[in-house]
C-alpha cells in the first residue's frame, strides 16, 4: 500500500517525517527490507518483478544486501547505525528498526558495490552524476541523526538538485561521518509540523506529489 508522506505522519502523530526505502511503482511492492519493532514488515524477495527480472539476475545478491539505517536497543540505550543488510546485530543489542535503501554516501560511496551502477556495462539505475531531488539520512561522530532532503528549483527543473557525489560532499562539510541515500527523485519529501515539502519538480516547474511505500517518522516521547 502506498500513501502520501503526510498521511503516514498523521497516522502516528509524528512531528517530522522523511521518505525512506525504495519500491516498485508498478506494483507498489518494496524493493528494500524494512523492519519495525523488530519484525520484518517488507521483504523484497516477495517482489516477483525484482526477483524474476532477468536483467537484474546478475546483481540480485548485491541488491538484497544493500545498506540500511538501523536503530538498536542496547540495554537502556538506543543506538543508530548504517550497515549492509547482512551485517550482524551487535552483541547485547536487539534490532528495533531497519529501513533499507542505499547506496552509502559516507564514509565512501558504495554505488557499484550495491549494484546501483555497473560502469563496465554502462548501467546507472540511480542517476549517480545527475542533479535530482534527493533524500538521505546521516550520523555525526557523536551519534546524532541527520535527515536531509534536497529540493529542485522550479525555475530550473532539469538542472537543479544534487548528484549523489554532490550530496556526499555536502554532508561531509556538514559534519556527517556516515550517510545513506534514501529513495530520491519523485519520492523525495519531508514533513514537519503539518507541512509537507516536495523535492521533485516537473518540466512545468510544478512540485511532484507522490505516494510512497515507507517513511522514517519522528514522534515526541512523553
Amino acid at each position: 500500500m502506498l500513501d502520501r508522506l503526510e498521511t503516514l505522519a498523521a497516522s502516528q502523530d509524528a512531528t517530522a517525517a522523511i521518505n525512506a526505502g525504495f519500491f516498485d511503482p508498478a506494483n507498489g511492492r518494496s524493493t528494500s527490507f524494512i523492519s519495525s519493532a523488530g519484525e520484518l514488515v517488507a521483504d523484497p524477495r516477495q517482489n516477483d518483478r525484482l526477483m524474476q527480472n532477468p536483467d537484474l539476475a546478475p546483481y540480485l545478491g548485491r541488491i538484497l544486501d544493500r545498506s540500511e539505517f538501523r536503530q538498536y536497543r542496547c540495554g537502556a540505550e538506543w543506538q543508530a547505525a548504517i550497515a549492509p543488510h547482512s551485517a550482524p546485530i551487535p552483541a547485547n543489542c536487539t534490532l528495533h528498526l531497519a529501513i533499507g535503501a542505499g547506496p552509502q554516501l559516507l564514509p565512501r560511496l558504495t554505488a557499484e558495490a550495491e549494484a546501483f551502477i555497473d560502469e563496465a556495462a554502462g548501467r546507472d539505475a540511480i542517476g549517480l552524476r545527475q542533479p535530482n531531488a534527493r533524500s538521505a539520512i546521516g550520523l555525526t561522530a557523536s551519534g546524532e541523526v541527520v535527515w536531509v532532503m534536497v529540493a529542485q528549483h522550479s525555475e530550473a527543473p532539469q538542472t537543479s538538485g544534487f548528484s549523489l557525489i554532490e550530496l556526499a560532499e555536502w554532508l561531509d562539510r556538514a559534519g556527517v561521518v556516515q550517510a545513506l541515500n534514501l529513495d530520491g527523485g519523485s519520492s523525495s519529501s519531508f514533513y514537519f509540523q503539518g507541512e509537507t515539502f516536495y523535492g521533485k519538480v516537473n518540466g512545468e516547474g510544478q512540485r511532484v506529489e507522490r505516494s510512497i511505500k515507507s517513511a522514517l517518522l519522528l514522534s515526541a516521547f512523553n
